[in-house]
């Protein structure tokens, strides 16, 4: 099974040349107000939906979760080369799990947080 998130954007062009670099990849279907990504390694169907407006965040925001540490900084490292800006949040408790992780934002304003669990906690 995949995951599908239908996004809405503003600006087509704009958002493919974001998520091309976030995904590496480009979208395996694209017209001028529709663009279908099946990113490898990620069980995700995404896809980007052109809208008039958009106002920032439409959700809490999106992730993607690595298997190992040192993806994180590899991930990280590669976006930063690519001109994204980056905020960092090590040894972090959240969602009631420690974890490393990274956010970087969308042209619509919508956050994605890459993130690698170390350990369950109880406290959140």
């Amino acid at each position: 099974m995949n995951v599908h998130v239908g996004l809405n954007v503003v600006d087509m062009e704009k958002s493919i040349k974001f998520y091309n670099k976030v995904f590496e990849e480009k979208p395996v279907k694209q017209k001028s107000d529709y663009a279908k990504y099946l990113p490898k390694g990620l069980q995700l169907n995404f896809t980007l939906n052109v809208t008039p407006e958009v106002s920032g965040n439409q959700v809490g925001h999106f992730g993607i979760q690595v298997e190992k540490q040192e993806d994180i900084d590899e991930h990280k490292q590669r976006l930063e080369k690519l001109g994204f800006f980056t905020r960092e949040e090590k040894d972090t408790n959240c969602c009631y799990a420690f974890q490393d992780k990274f956010w970087i934002t969308d042209p619509d304003g919508n956050e994605w947080e890459f993130f690698y669990t170390k350990k369950d906690v109880e406290g959140n």
